[in-house]
């Protein structure tokens, strides 16, 4: 069984040293989805929340949680963001968030990207409780990442919830 990395041989916690590392390029994407009501779904797509636009708030909010990352996990590298995309796929009964990550460092940006889903699908949540506060997040999970000097990962085959 593999050593979990960010405990020492005291069982205590604390931040992994990758100063020995190179940086190299590394990509990350990450997905969430957000199960809604038809009616939430239609007023999302008519611009009909009081609150704003739906999509638009949340795609900043992905994007700030991203570059926040290292401030909210606790043992996570801070790096610099080099791109941060983030996609809405619309659905009759859910919103799937997709996240892509970019950066050039010496570790890689999986956090960020399941940060960045995660935020984006509480955003929605936040914005759309006061029509239904039965909305759910779910499924978030890694799906792809690239780069380093371990294997690439990706999820085959459907990616939704």
């Amino acid at each position: 069984m593999r050593k979990l990395t960010h405990i020492n041989n005291n069982g205590e916690a604390e931040m992994v040293d990758v100063s020995d590392k190179l940086q190299s390029s590394r990509t990350a994407t990450a997905t969430s989805v957000i199960v809604l009501n038809p009616d939430i779904i239609r007023a999302i797509n008519e611009s009909n929340i009081k609150k704003g636009d739906v999509i638009s708030v949340a795609r900043i909010a992905g994007i700030q949680a991203a570059k926040k990352c290292s401030e909210l996990i606790p043992l996570c590298h801070q790096i610099p963001i080099s791109k941060v995309s983030i996609t809405f796929d619309i659905h009759q009964d859910r919103i799937q968030i997709t996240a892509m990550c970019k950066t050039i460092a010496q570790t890689g940006v999986e956090m960020e990207a399941l940060t960045a889903a995660s935020i984006a699908a509480l955003t929605i949540y936040d914005m759309c409780k006061s029509i239904d506060r039965g909305i759910e997040v779910s499924c978030t999970k890694l799906i792809k990442k690239s780069g380093g000097t371990k294997k690439n990962f990706e999820i085959a085959g459907d990616v939704r919830g």
